[in-house]
């Protein structure tokens, strides 16, 4: 886990404030306060529907709240998304991206299109490609790619213009070990720099290992939020987690499937 810097509170990254979102008749995201310090591996948890992603999509610019602000170094995201998402780098999870660009040229369109000189574009291509273990595919189609050579590329792409912020929805799933202790090193050493990474996941144990902060989300609403013994209470974190959101409530008994 990532030690927690001691001394005064600190800045806070990413704030959010009322952030709603309705689907129909659907409330996926309600009312949803949440502030981020700065200089940390923020965690954000949550069961399939709790509104993680569409939280975490309103707050990066990719969905537009019907009420509430998201607010970057304090520069709100729908007052001013220029100059806000020059400050955040986004892995959303299953957002398709150019998939007939080979690996290296992704890369380098994403950095062109944030404005970085072609120059730092390149040295920054080829500086993620070896680092994430692509070298070999960076001349491959993206189309070609497996699912985790495709999340290492959708990161190497929110990593390349250098922000103060990554927001990473799942960034580890369909990763093999080897990648993801490069992309735990790669994010360790971004927050040791004054960094700061949100990261959602299902994975209790990764959270555990990784993030010093914690946000558990059901029903569209922060269920609990702060550093990662505050939230655990005592327990552990999947533990405090099903108690908060609950366990299936129907535990059916399938002896149907036993084998004798």
């Amino acid at each position: 886990m990532t030690d927690a810097p001691t001394g005064p509170p600190r800045a806070i990254a990413l704030s959010l404030r009322g952030l709603t979102k309705r689907f129909g008749a659907t409330l996926a995201v309600d009312r949803v306060d949440l502030d981020i310090p700065t200089h940390s591996f923020y965690g954000v948890v949550g069961p399939n529907g709790a509104g993680k992603t569409t939280t975490l999509s309103m707050a990066t610019g990719l969905l537009q709240p019907d009420a509430g602000h998201a607010l970057i170094h304090g520069v709100d995201m729908w007052r001013d998304p220029a100059a806000a998402k020059a400050m955040v780098g986004v892995l959303p999870d299953g957002l398709h991206s150019f998939d007939r660009l080979t690996g290296g040229e992704l890369i380098s369109y994403a950095g062109l299109m944030r404005g970085l000189p072609r120059e730092t574009v390149r040295e920054r291509r080829d500086d993620l490609l070896a680092a994430l273990d692509l070298d070999a595919a960076g001349s491959t189609l993206v189309t070609d790619y497996s699912a985790g050579m495709t999340k290492k590329i959708g990161l190497a792409c929110a990593l390349v213009h250098a922000p103060r912020v990554l927001v990473l929805d799942e960034p580890f799933e369909a990763v093999d070990p080897v990648s993801a202790g490069a992309i735990r090193r790669i994010l360790q050493e971004f927050v040791a720099s004054g960094g700061t990474v949100v990261m959602s996941s299902h994975v209790m144990a990764l959270v555990e290992r990784l993030c010093d902060h914690v946000a558990v989300v059901g029903h569209g609403r922060i269920l609990a939020a702060g550093t990662l013994d505050e939230v655990r209470g005592g327990e552990d974190l999947e533990a405090r987690f099903v108690g908060l959101v609950g366990d299936i409530e129907d535990q059916r008994d399938l002896t149907w499937l036993r084998q004798s």
